[in-house]
């Protein structure tokens, strides 16, 4: 009964390690998974049953490596404020084009031109015709010959103009 009613404050709020260790773990894991899915993953727009898996499986992975052994809310608040401040942080270094423009924002990538398919572009992106022809069907387009040019942009949506 009493471990219904007991409550240790400085167990919840005291940290158990140095919170610039906590800081300074989240960063380093941050960028090591970043730097692995930017350099591995370009998926389309839309998450797939693999994506989520790799994701949580990623998380579970690295969450001792970020966090080691904490206990505490605060130790959780700071990797938590850790993880998000490098997310805007990506951002906003993409948008003002500094340092990692070109890595944060990667160039959209030719799939079709005057209705011919680019096939080492989709082969480079593991896309085949059939997902393809999905991702042109969700855009309004049945047939890939009347495209002028398509592509793969950088957010994993593709744009379409079509021939006149």
């Amino acid at each position: 009964m009493d471990k219904i009613y007991s409550l240790h404050l400085q167990e919840m709020f005291v940290p158990s390690l140095s919170l610039l260790e906590v800081f300074i773990r989240g960063t380093i894991t941050y960028w090591i998974i970043y730097l692995f899915l930017r350099v591995f993953r370009r998926g389309t727009g839309q998450l797939s049953i693999s994506d989520l898996l790799l994701i949580t499986m990623i998380s579970d992975a690295a969450q001792n490596a970020m966090a080691g052994t904490y206990n505490s809310i605060t130790e959780g608040a700071v990797l938590i404020g850790t993880l998000v401040f490098w997310d805007y942080a990506i951002d906003w270094m993409g948008y003002k084009k500094i340092l990692f423009g070109k890595l944060s924002r990667p160039a959209p990538i030719l799939l079709i031109r005057n209705g011919r398919l680019h096939h080492a572009n989709m082969e480079k992106e593991l896309m085949d015709l059939t997902e393809l022809q999905g991702l042109l069907r969700e855009n309004g387009v049945d047939d890939y010959r009347k495209v002028k040019t398509c592509y793969l942009e950088s957010t994993g949506n593709i744009s379409v103009v079509l021939l006149e």
